[in-house]
């Protein structure tokens, strides 16, 4: 195969450990391909590599995930939902020969993997999902929980303006109800994902979130590795925990299966994160290994 090239767009990703996991999946599947990181302040930067023709495809992270659009000639279905495109692939027109541009979102689809795989999930009556946040990563949870046949979701987030417009957009797909302050959530949740960064509010802020004995916690932020949410959630042993990295491995699993045609390697793109990582403690292949001194 011609050697192309993928990148990661974004903004102070200098740390990013894409590179890691999807040089070892291409190695993996020895293919002559690469992955590197392209830090951006905007798109315009970046125009010229999309436009090559060893453009193979990208990971685009914030800000860019909701202006990528411009340069894509189809997006999926779920991008378009959700609003916001987290992966290129460069496809070739079998007609024409050209190559174009397809947007996709693998945020929804890496959270829809550990949810649909979760045992005690699978075992309630009607679940009750709840998102912390309502940005874009907050708009892919919605989706993923609909996606796994939740559709009772709150969603919560200080700015109470910024949760009512989430939640209207989802309205015509799940019964989404927007609040600004934890009292207000009526139904004890069954699965919760925070989508705010990993400091951005306190551990006593989550505490009240945890009524059920059991059920599914999951994090995408991964900065720090325990995270104030995680750590809120490490006092409740009943409740599955998945961390920051483990959403990222997932959503990247997708990524690498869109861009290759072929199962994503995973337990290579585990070794390799997990190598990159040596102070996170070891991740699991079922998703549950150890991250700091919160059982994950």
């Amino acid at each position: 195969p011609t050697p192309m090239h993928y990148h990661i767009f974004g903004q102070n990703i200098s740390l990013s450990k894409s590179p890691v996991i999807h040089n070892a999946a291409f190695a993996a599947h020895r293919l002559p391909h690469s992955y590197d990181i392209r830090d951006c302040d905007g798109l315009g930067e970046i125009e010229h590599l999309i436009k090559d023709n060893d453009f193979g495809g990208a990971s685009v992270t914030m800000p860019h995930k909701l202006s990528v659009d411009r340069y894509c000639d189809q997006i999926s279905d779920a991008a378009a939902a959700i609003g916001a495109i987290n992966t290129l692939i460069a496809r070739q027109n079998v007609n024409t020969g050209q190559q174009c541009i397809y947007g996709d979102n693998t945020d929804w689809s890496g959270l829809f993997n550990i949810v649909s795989k979760d045992q005690h999930l699978r075992s309630v009556d009607r679940p009750v999902g709840l998102i912390i946040g309502a940005g874009g990563a907050a708009r892919a949870g919605i989706y993923a929980l609909v996606q796994a046949g939740i559709q009772k979701i709150w969603v919560l987030n200080r700015t109470f303006d910024k949760a009512q417009k989430v939640a209207d957009d989802f309205q015509k797909i799940a019964n989404v109800t927007a609040v600004a302050s934890s009292v207000e959530i009526l139904e004890s949740p069954d699965v919760i994902i925070g989508t705010i960064p990993g400091e951005a509010m306190p551990v006593h802020a989550f505490v009240d979130l945890f009524q059920k004995e059991r059920g599914l916690c999951i994090e995408m932020s991964y900065k720090p590795p325990v995270t104030n949410f995680l750590s809120a959630a490490s006092t409740h042993p009943g409740w599955d925990k998945a961390d920051g990295l483990e959403v990222l491995l997932q959503q990247a699993f997708d990524q690498s299966r869109l861009w290759t045609g072929k199962e994503a390697p995973e337990e290579v793109m585990r070794k390799a994160m997990d190598d990159s990582f040596p102070d996170f403690g070891k991740t699991s292949k079922d998703g549950y290994g150890t991250v700091g001194k919160v059982r994950i």
